[in-house]
């Protein structure tokens, strides 16, 4: 007789189902596990054993052989510890086989029975959801597996709380889902930004269109607090963002400590990360800053100063919004639509454009140090703006800048405006950053005008055809914050200004 449970093997977010066998026979004493276990796999028969010594349950005197199917597909990590004891437990007959059999588990055993967190639960119980099976993780993970209305789920403390709900001597109630916030963390607000009027411009642009956005100016202008300031124009995700962005955390681990937000991600590694951990790698090929920024923010501080390497391998994720980490055990995929800010002084020293402070070797050390950025990146960047220094005496004369929560609600009004169209034309996309083709060309609806003033910049700045298709972009989200139908000239003569500051960059 063969007795079963089953669990998951993860390949990105998606989880796999694994079907987790356990036979009984005759034979000299042991206790096998076989299907391409991982070290830490292998390692849960002394797990289990333990366990279940701590129960007051001796490991029979048979030949124990659990097989984890299908065979070829890589098992990693310590989650395996909870099916493989329940299919054990079933095939000793200490709990109903057919129940075990309808079960999806993942937890790790400790040595004294307790069962510990792990990572992948939103994952499983999606999977099990719909496989139509009940999710048994550990009890730290209810909250989280909760969030699948559609699944059954226990979540034990113990192996034996586990028993003794499956025997039906006490019954787990179903976990209470977490909670899904809406307030945003404390950010910088708008208002505490004095002058700076381009920036903040392109800055509302890049919030309501979902646009990319470069900011070049000498230390001490406020770059970063600019860009720190964009999750608080931002919209809340929709239910579905927020359901993508956790089941990436979940795989990596960062569910437990952040719990379910609508708050857009904001990630801003430091400029000594590395290829592994911006997009991803490691020895499981989990997810980088650039999946954990998925459906929000990557802010890239000092962007010149991140090895030229490390930053072409973003080319690619940022124009499909999927990356996929190879690795000589694993292929994966991750998602990563984010929108990408960053900033960078004009050359080592910063002071390039400041009278009488710049370096011996101006102007060549601004053009060497802004070549750290490859032409083809540069070209994916739709908005660049140079953020000038401001006197300390213009600082204090400055009136007080509008407040994140007006623009916010621009920002709003214009993204509603960009899903209500996308709808309408049936296509696959929310927000103008997204749109390209026939799609954008329909969605611009360019009139003469715009269009003349177009084609010549394009010719005149020599604008690529990614280039060109982002200035439309551009233009059709400057048109929707003034909740104008078409685009006219106005609009493409703005748009072309942050193109014309990136080809002359």
């Amino acid at each position: 007789m063969v007795s079963r449970c089953y669990s998951v093997a993860f390949q990105g977010v998606e989880a796999c189902e694994i079907d987790v066998q356990c036979q009984l026979s005759a034979g000299t004493p042991s206790f096998q596990v076989v299907g391409l276990p991982d070290k830490a796999v292998a390692e849960s028969r002394e797990r289990v054993r333990a366990a279940l010594t701590a129960m007051g349950v001796a490991m029979p005197t048979k030949r124990v052989v659990v097989n984890l199917a299908p065979a070829d597909l890589p098992k990693e990590g310590a989650h395996f510890d909870l099916p493989i004891a329940i299919a054990l437990l079933a095939e000793m007959g200490m709990v109903p086989a057919e129940d075990a059999a309808q079960m999806l588990a993942m937890g790790e055993l400790g040595l004294d029975g307790r069962i510990a967190s792990v990572p992948g639960v939103l994952p499983a119980a999606v999977q099990a959801a719909a496989g139509g099976k009940t999710l048994i993780c550990p009890l730290a993970n209810g909250p989280e597996a909760a969030i699948v209305d559609a699944a059954e789920i226990a979540a034990p403390a113990s192996l034996v709380a586990l028993v003794n709900h499956m025997t039906g001597r006490q019954a787990l109630s179903r976990p209470t889902p977490a909670e899904m916030s809406r307030q945003a963390l404390r950010t910088h607000d708008l208002v505490e930004v004095k002058g700076q009027e381009k920036a903040r411009r392109a800055l509302e642009i890049a919030a309501a269109g979902g646009h990319n956005l470069l900011l070049i100016g000498p230390p001490g202008v406020g770059k970063s607090m600019l860009a720190k300031c964009l999750p608080g124009i931002l919209p809340p995700m929709s239910a579905q963002e927020a359901l993508e962005v956790s089941m990436v955390r979940s795989v990596a681990h960062a569910f437990a400590d952040e719990g379910l937000s609508r708050v857009r991600p904001f990630m801003d590694p430091h400029h000594s990360a590395s290829a592994a951990s911006l997009t991803g790698g490691g020895r499981r090929a989990g997810p980088g800053e650039v999946s954990l920024a998925h459906n929000g923010v990557l802010f890239l501080d000092e962007i010149a100063e991140f090895d030229r390497g490390v930053l072409d391998q973003l080319r690619q994720p940022l124009e499909s919004g999927t990356i996929t980490v190879s690795r000589a055990a694993a292929h994966v995929r991750y998602p990563c639509r984010v929108q990408l800010i960053a900033a960078m002084n004009p050359c080592r020293c910063g002071n390039l454009a400041l009278p009488g402070k710049a370096c011996s070797r101006a102007p060549k050390c601004g053009a060497d140090y802004q070549s750290k950025i490859s032409g083809p990146l540069l070209d994916r960047i739709d908005l660049v703006v140079e953020t000038p220094a401001t006197s300390a005496a213009d600082l204090m004369r400055l009136p007080k800048g509008e407040p994140s929560a007006s623009v916010a609600e621009r920002v709003a009004r214009a993204r509603r405006v960009q899903a209500e169209r996308y709808e309408v034309l049936g296509a696959p996309v929310r927000l103008n950053a997204q749109a390209e083709g026939s799609t954008l060309e329909t969605a611009a609806g360019m009139d003469a005008e715009a269009q003349d003033l177009l084609e010549r910049a394009s010719e005149k700045l020599q604008l690529s055809a990614r280039g060109h298709s982002r200035a439309i972009r551009i233009a059709r989200t400057i048109a929707d914050l003034e909740e104008a139908p078409c685009v006219r000239r106005p609009h493409v003569a703005e748009a072309i200004g942050y193109r014309r500051t990136l080809a002359a960059a």
